[in-house]
């Protein structure tokens, strides 16, 4: 599939929104046990860039969900990683690439529950609130997008184009 000739956003914007969000982030949970929890894969680079922006120490472990085969959602979410460490009583930030139709933060969220966190709050790079299915609010935002399928900066489809420095419209 084709990708369009411009990136929707270029590489230079989303360090300069990575770093702002750092900078929250910090503001906001200094002084308390901060985890991040990164949801594989997509997030991966995300995550890798917004870490070296938190000025502050954090627990860093990962999560992988998935509900995409190729560029359609089966609506299932499936756990294939959790995390190794207790989130009893912590704080937990959730680090996504795309929160589109929120069932898998639905999900993330609702494990969470079940371990008796301090806070649940989720970062994520990219929202697409136009296909929202479930009642899901990011607290930390990079972009908001329109309903484009996109790739880039850790984003892929069936496992390419991860790698591009900017995020590219599937055409």
């Amino acid at each position: 599939m084709p990708l369009s000739r411009k990136p929707l956003i270029d590489a230079r914007h989303i360090q300069e929104r990575v770093a702002a969000l750092g900078a929250e982030i910090t503001r906001d949970y200094r002084g308390r046990d901060l985890v991040l929890l990164v949801v594989l894969k997509g997030a991966l680079v995300f995550a890798a860039d917004l870490i070296r922006n938190i000025d502050m120490d954090f627990s860093l472990s990962f999560i992988r969900a998935r509900s995409y085969r190729g560029a359609a959602s089966s609506g299932d979410v499936c756990f294939t990683l959790l995390p190794e460490s207790s989130v009893r009583d912590r704080h937990i930030l959730v680090v996504e690439d795309i929160l589109d139709s929120g069932r898998t933060w639905a999900a993330i969220r609702t494990w969470l529950e079940g371990r008796a966190p301090a806070g649940i709050a989720l970062c994520t790079l990219l929202d697409k609130p136009s296909r929202r299915v479930e009642n899901a609010r990011p607290d930390y935002v990079g972009f908001a997008i329109d309903d484009h399928f996109v790739v880039g900066y850790g984003l892929d489809l069936e496992e390419r184009h991860r790698g591009l420095p900017a995020i590219y419209a599937v055409e």
